[in-house]
């Protein structure tokens, strides 16, 4: 079980942020991981804890500050009222310097909104030494792929009204030019196919392969 603690952002504000220590301890190597738009909710703290038991330390910040939601009429509502560059550029970027205080290396990584605060962490937090992107792309304005600097590996559905196959082609595009070496894997599968909460999208045979590419992904750029 993690624990709640108090992250200090490059702009000196706190985001409240979810920690799981792997029985490695503070040397470990560290992720970021970012949640969907449902919030800091039990889903995303058992998705840092099952990769805190792979060795990693794990820390999730809480973008919401406090609020979950539980329809997606709610999680529209919450994300859309997210300053998504502040996220990835403040948030995101104050978990990685927390985690470099102790650990060589650190990656960032999510899903769905998660995903796409990715991206910009990608492009705008020079610290970030790797990055898992799982179905989710911010408008070019305010993350432009082709300034990714870091090992970058995305995980996308192809059925998926948001990140559409259209979609991820330019995101590749845009990868092709930034010349970090970078890796996208497709999945016959529907959009967030890695949230065991959602059976009506969740696939586990996708899951389980996505999941073991992101963990080889991570030992290879991390550890």
């Amino acid at each position: 079980m993690g624990e709640m603690v108090e992250v200090k952002r490059p702009d000196g504000k706190i985001c409240p942020a979810y920690l799981v220590e792997p029985k490695a301890g503070a040397a470990a190597p560290g992720f970021v991981m970012i949640q969907e738009w449902w919030g800091l909710n039990d889903q995303i703290k058992g998705m840092a804890e099952r990769l805190a038991g792979e060795g990693y330390r794990v820390l999730v910040p809480d973008l919401y500050r406090g609020e979950k939601a539980t329809t997606p009429d709610e999680a529209g509502a919450l994300m859309g009222a997210l300053d998504f560059a502040d996220a990835g550029k403040q948030d995101v970027r104050g978990c990685v310097q927390h985690l470099k205080k102790t650990s060589a290396k650190v990656a960032v990584g999510g899903f769905c909104l998660g995903g796409a605060v990715t991206v910009i962490a990608a492009v705008h937090v020079p610290e970030a030494d790797a990055a898992v992107c799982f179905y989710g792309i911010p408008p070019a304005t305010v993350a432009d792929p082709s300034q990714v600097k870091a090992p970058f590996q995305g995980h996308f559905a192809n059925v998926d009204d948001w990140c559409t196959p259209a979609a991820v082609d330019g995101l590749e595009a845009a990868l092709a030019r930034s010349g970090a070496s970078f890796e996208i894997h497709r999945y016959q599968a529907q959009h967030a196919f890695m949230n065991e909460a959602r059976p009506d999208v969740h696939d586990a045979g996708s899951a389980a392969l996505a999941w073991q590419r992101a963990k080889d992904f991570l030992d290879r750029t991390l550890r």
